[in-house]
């Protein structure tokens, strides 16, 4: 038996061939064909008008690419000539074409999607027109998905992913809840994966008659991933035992993802309950899970626990954790000062620009530490530490509890650094200026600083910047919000790079945590893959610090200010190939479509949710025990090409 489930895997996999996989020799990969280059080409620069006739080319591989191709590009004048391709002869044509359709995300497509999962023959397509029609469903889809019973393990893992992908369009899902805890318990794990992170991932769901199927899954699935996705879904479920079991979970289970996860679980459960395992979470030896329960105690301690939050803060040794406690703290201890003081020690005593960042984030937790950070954002020349501040005192400001007569000195000091033309200083302030029920229309009477500040903006470099100060700008004159500024087209392909490329080319990257060793999907994402090559090739990455870690998630890194704010002069284009975001895939972070630069991401475990909006063009393939290990500052030390 354990045999045949090995097998069913073997053969999901297999059948689960992307499109645009095809196999190359080790020397080259698939550009050599020029035809491919016009394709991708056409993809790269939106030339919906040259990629269409090539929906009806005489070669399938041709038909394939030019369908695969509309996934990114996204055109609704592709939907006519994609849905002729469902009944296309060649079964990798309709796959790529139900896909391409998926990512539309149209309700218009609906009807057709159906339609086209009833005649389907080959599973594989019909598993990708099911997951697509999740992307695209109304009620009526949600319904048909959930009612369909199939016994072969690809499809009904199409099914799972389609039920899984309508979470984020806000359906009803109160007969949808019952058709997934089944699916926990049967044998195929890709199944069980979109099942559990349905649950996990869809929004009020009231999972209380199913704590018992859920528990069972966290405790005894053989998938630690399926195990991590089932403790977070917990969450939503409410039962007299639950604490004990998840203690449980927390002590014995080996996987830290899933004893971090069973700690979110805690989310609905009172302080004084959780209170002796989330302080025993504080040491577990990965730092991922202690610093989660230390975010957890920030939620949930209550003023009585400050005094000894404090003790623990200075017992720690990891500064992270130090800092979260020492920001719950701020919050909650009578004597600021005292809190206040400590922060202070520390921020003379270390060197780590991001430890002082963190504790400038925990100073800011109270008016009393306003001053300090103000100082600091000033003074500073390092963008890690002004960013956090501003980001800090931003955060403060939109309190409830901001006292009244500091309102006017942070109006000024907010369009001073406004003024600055520090893209994350206008970026983090101009996004607080346009909350409603903070009223600053009534703070600035004239708006010229707004607007000098986003004429020193360029694009497509600072264009999350660009976004946030146009819809403030908006905002105050009462005008509607802008719709986000179109990148120029600005960094073609180098397909001369691109072929110089072999298809499974490796990097490594060397971090002070080890090294991490990549395989490219020149194939799949060739102008991501170039850029990224391209970059590496000029020592671009070396000693770049990881600027962002969140823990069960993804490392992040490529950034030349360290705060997240900082990018190159162009943008490339958004590839999305048909992949999924597994452990230790590598993708590239952005600003909405089509704005990618130079910052790149690296996932701890499955995020289905990323699936299809930011380009995959790498995995781990070497180093995986490495991730967990990694955390805000350490450095990228050198990315070689090998």
């Amino acid at each position: 038996m354990k045999y045949y489930y090995f097998l069913l895997i073997y053969l999901f996999c297999t059948s689960c061939h992307k499109p645009g996989q095809q196999s190359s020799s080790l020397s080259g990969n698939k550009f050599n064909d020029a035809t491919l280059r016009a394709i991708y080409t056409a993809q790269d620069e939106w030339q919906t008008s040259t990629l269409l006739p090539y929906l009806s080319h005489t070669d399938a591989r041709y038909r394939q690419e030019a369908a695969q191709a509309f996934a990114s590009v996204q055109d609704s004048q592709a939907i006519a000539p994609l849905t002729s391709l469902l009944t296309d002869p060649e079964p990798n044509v309709r796959r790529a074409a139900a896909y391409a359709l998926g990512q539309t995300g149209k309700h218009a497509v609906e009807e057709t999607l159906l339609a086209a999962i009833e005649k389907e023959p080959a599973v594989a397509v019909k598993a990708e027109l099911l997951e697509a029609l999740g992307k695209c469903a109304t009620q009526k889809g949600l319904e048909a998905l959930v009612k369909f019973d199939f016994s072969d393990p690809i499809v009904q893992a199409g099914q799972a992913w389609g039920i899984y992908r309508t979470h984020s369009r806000q359906l009803q899902y109160e007969t949808a809840i019952p058709k997934v805890v089944s699916l926990l318990s049967t044998p195929n794990p890709e199944t069980r994966l979109a099942a559990s992170h349905f649950l996990a991932r869809t929004s009020k769901l009231d999972l209380t008659p199913h704590t018992a199927a859920i528990l069972t899954a966290v405790q005894i699935d053989p998938t630690p991933e399926v195990r991590m996705a089932a403790a977070l879904a917990l969450s939503k479920a409410k039962s007299v035992n639950l604490l004990e079991e998840l203690a449980g979970i927390i002590e014995t289970e080996p996987d830290y993802r899933v004893r971090l996860n069973a700690l979110r679980a805690f989310n609905n459960l009172e302080w004084l309950q959780v209170k002796p395992i989330v302080w025993r979470a504080l040491s577990d030896k990965n730092i991922n899970v202690a610093l989660t329960a230390a975010e957890l105690i920030s939620t949930k301690a209550t003023p009585e626990a400050a005094p000894e939050l404090l003790q623990k803060a200075e017992q720690t040794l990891r500064w992270r954790v130090r800092a979260n406690l020492l920001a719950t703290a701020m919050k909650l201890h009578p004597d600021k000062k005292q809190v206040l003081s400590s922060i202070q020690e520390r921020y003379q005593q270390t060197n780590n620009v991001y430890e002082k960042a963190a504790l400038l984030s925990a100073a800011a937790k109270d008016i009393a530490g306003a001053n300090l950070v103000e100082q600091e954002i000033i003074a500073a020349q390092i963008p890690v530490i002004r960013t956090y501040g501003i980001e800090a005192l931003a955060q403060l400001r939109s309190e409830k509890t901001f006292p009244a007569k500091q309102k006017k000195h942070f109006a000024s000091l907010f369009q001073r650094v406004i003024s600055s033309g520090d893209i994350a200083a206008v970026g983090i302030t101009a996004g607080v200026l346009r909350q409603p029920e903070l009223n600053f229309k009534a703070e600035y009477a004239d708006i010229r600083f707004l607007k000098e500040a986003l004429n020193k903006l360029v694009l497509p470099r600072d264009n999350e910047a660009y976004q946030e100060i146009s819809k403030t700008v908006a905002y105050l004159e009462g005008k509607p919000e802008p719709a986000a500024p179109q990148n120029p087209f600005s960094h073609a392909i180098d397909w001369t790079l691109v072929q110089s490329i072999p298809a499974d080319q490796k990097v490594s990257i060397q971090t002070t945590r080890g090294e991490l060793v990549l395989q490219l999907f020149v194939e799949q994402a060739p102008g991501t893959v170039a850029n990224f090559v391209q970059l590496a090739h000029t020592g671009f990455f070396n000693n770049k610090n990881f600027h962002r870690v969140v823990p069960n998630f993804v490392i992040q890194g490529g950034d030349p200010r360290g705060d997240g704010w900082g990018g190159t002069d162009y943008a490339i284009r958004s590839e999305f190939a048909n992949l999924r975001y597994r452990e230790g895939f590598v993708g590239m972070a952005s600003a909405g479509k089509d704005t990618e630069s130079c910052q790149w991401f690296i996932t701890h475990s499955p995020t289905p949710h990323l699936d299809g909006r930011y380009s995959i063009f790498a995995k781990v393939v070497k180093g995986l025990e490495v991730l967990p290990l990694l955390e805000v500052g350490d450095k990228i030390m050198e990315v070689k090409i090998l």
